[in-house]
């Protein structure tokens, strides 16, 4: 695997005592070593984040450990919840403004706080992880935070520090002091790795659209966090005028953070959120300004066209590493995201993005057994 660091902790490393092996492949702590039970609460901020704790909680439950979901109320976040069945309490709404944003965040802290007090969790984990790693220290319970953005600076000045474990990809570029383990894997991975998720072509049809079609599907992300300030996607110039460009080779698809307005609302999404990777899976290719989607689409082998500030010689390590595997076209540049959509949409080069995403794939592991591995391992 290309870009790793090979100086601080990796998945084989022990955080606390206990050892964390990297690939589990299914396979559970015998009983005699496992605590009778673990309480576990989980913070989620993001509809991403809903699909990554997703199998890991079905596992710690299964495992016997009691688990809670807190959430703000985000996008689609609570949508993904109640349509997964799993139980969660809503703490906070989003904020529209940057105050708004920041009083967004102490709500959910001073919630988070007192929900935590009555539950008396072992350990508290979230991506991101500033809420989690504060209340963590405040009732005495350990914390476990992933992260995978190296611009995300103020949110990780803010974690890292309260943090027991700090958790990234291993070619994350950056040494966190303290307790850093890093591992072979994306976060998508952990509800993408193809041993958890299968594509289903009677989903798709289920909405309407034919699996064998030429279709894309296109998103675009409002840029409203924290880490988004001073960065942007694409323009609604650049919005309308690729979708314009995509509609001329076939169907497309738009899943977006705000309301789609004409033209673009004719291109609202067939399937419901928790359908979109069955949809995206059969897709000719994926184009949009967001950072998951784009990874998602790499790791279920479509095209991927990625358009958005961050990208450029200093951009994150995951898309150096991506790009590096020929797996997402990253550009700041709208008119180079529009040229590249026409290279791909004149070739066919499906089986090529197969293999290249099979290539990374070997070189990966199995995150979420790595992250329930962990969780389990500090708490106990």
């Amino acid at each position: 695997m290309r870009r790793r660091h090979a100086s601080a902790a990796t998945a084989t490393d022990t955080p606390r005592d206990a050892t964390v092996p990297p690939d589990r492949e299914g396979t559970s702590t015998p009983p005699a070593e496992r605590p009778k039970q673990l309480r576990i609460l989980v913070t989620i901020q993001h509809p991403a984040h809903v699909h990554f704790y997703r199998p890991i909680i079905d596992e710690l439950t299964a495992d016997g450990h009691d688990v809670r979901v807190c959430t703000r109320d985000k996008d689609v976040a609570t949508d993904l919840l109640s349509a997964f069945d799993i139980e969660h309490s809503v703490l906070a709404g989003s904020g529209e403004s940057t105050l708004g944003r920041i009083g967004v965040q102490a709500l959910y802290e001073l919630r988070l706080l007192a929900a935590a007090r009555r539950f008396r969790p072992d350990v508290v984990t979230a991506i991101g992880g500033v809420a989690a790693a504060h209340v963590a220290t405040a009732v005495g319970a350990e914390s476990v935070v992933l992260t995978d953005s190296e611009p995300a600076t103020l949110t990780n000045r803010l974690a890292f520090p309260f943090a027991d474990v700090v958790c990234t990809p291993s070619w994350y570029d950056g040494e966190i002091d303290g307790r850093h383990v890093r591992y072979e894997g994306l976060h998508e991975l952990s509800y993408l790795h193809p041993d958890r998720f299968t594509p289903d072509p009677d989903v798709v049809r289920a909405a309407g659209v034919d699996p064998n079609s030429e279709y894309a599907v296109v998103r675009f992300v409002s840029w409203g966090a924290q880490h988004d300030v001073g960065e942007g996607g694409l323009s609604r110039a650049g919005k309308e005028g690729i979708v314009e460009q995509l509609a001329e080779a076939g169907e497309v698809y738009v899943t977006s953070e705000e309301p789609l307005e004409p033209p673009l609302d004719q291109y609202q999404l067939p399937v419901p959120p928790e359908d979109l990777h069955h949809l995206m899976a059969f897709a000719r290719l994926y184009v949009g300004d967001s950072q998951t989607m784009a990874t998602e689409a790499a790791l279920l082998g479509t095209p991927a066209v990625r358009c958005n500030s961050f990208a450029g010689e200093d951009d994150m390590a995951n898309f150096q590493l991506l790009s590096d595997y020929g797996l997402v076209f990253s550009t700041a540049e709208e008119s180079a995201a529009s040229d590249h959509i026409e290279r791909l949409l004149s070739e066919s080069e499906a089986g090529s993005w197969r293999r290249r995403r099979s290539d990374f794939i070997d070189e990966t592991i199995d995150v979420a057994s790595f992250v329930r591995d962990v969780l389990v391992a500090v708490g106990t």
